[in-house]
C-alpha cells in the first residue's frame, strides 16, 4: 500500500469540494482550482476528509495511487494557504523590479529583461529578492524555475538569481603555475 496515498486528505474550514464524476472542483477563500481524476482511481468523500483508492496491486495504480492524492492534497492546500517561492539575486549591478505588473530585470545583460507573469500568479520583488506566490503549486514552481533560468547562479564567483535555500557550490579558479610545479 502507498504511504502517501492510503492517508486521508484533511478539508479544512472554508474549503468546499464538488465531484463531477471523475472531475474535482475545490474553492476555498484563495480561489478555485479543478482538475481531472484519473479514470481507474477511486476518490471518495467521508466527512470532512478525501480518501484516495485504487482497484489493484498493478505497477500502474500504485504509481497513480500516491500521485492522485498527492495533486488533490496540493489543490486543497493551494485555495486554503496558497504557494509561494522566493528567490534572490546575487551579483553587483544585478536587481528586479515590479513596472506595470511585470518584473524589470537587470541582470548584467546589454538589455533589460521583462517578464509577464501568467494568470493567477502574484509577483514581489525588492531589490534583491522576488517572491512568487499563487494557489497552484505546478504554476508556481514553473514560474519560479523561468525567472531563475534567466540567470542561473554561475560556480565561480556565485552571480545570478537562485531559490532562497539553494546552496551553489563555488570552484575554485585557475592557478597560475607552470608544468611541473
Amino acid at each position: 500500500m502507498s504511504r502517501i496515498g492510503k492517508q486521508p486528505i484533511v478539508i479544512p474550514d472554508g474549503v468546499k469540494i464538488n465531484f463531477d464524476q471523475k472531475h474535482i472542483t475545490v474553492t476555498g477563500e484563495k480561489g478555485s482550482l479543478e482538475f481531472d481524476i484519473h479514470p481507474e482511481i477511486n476518490v471518495l468523500q467521508e466527512n470532512s476528509s478525501i480518501v484516495v483508492s485504487r482497484p489493484s496491486d498493478s505497477k500502474t495504480h500504485r504509481a497513480l495511487h500516491g500521485t492522485m492524492r498527492a495533486i488533490i492534497q496540493n489543490i486543497v492546500k493551494g485555495v486554503s494557504e496558497g504557494f509561494s517561492k522566493e528567490l534572490t539575486i546575487q551579483g553587483v549591478g544585478y536587481r528586479a523590479n515590479l513596472e506595470d505588473n511585470r518584473l524589470k530585470l537587470l541582470l548584467g545583460f546589454s538589455h533589460d529583461i521583462y517578464f509577464e507573469p501568467p494568470q493567477g500568479i502574484q509577483l514581489s520583488a525588492t531589490r534583491n529578492k522576488i517572491t512568487v506566490s499563487g494557489i497552484d503549486k505546478q504554476l508556481v514552481g514553473q514560474v519560479a524555475a523561468k525567472i531563475r533560468s534567466f540567470r542561473p547562479p554561475e560556480p565561480y564567483k556565485g552571480k545570478g538569481i537562485r531559490y532562497i535555500d539553494e546552496y551553489v557550490r563555488i570552484k575554485k579558479g585557475k592557478t597560475i603555475g607552470g608544468v611541473g610545479e
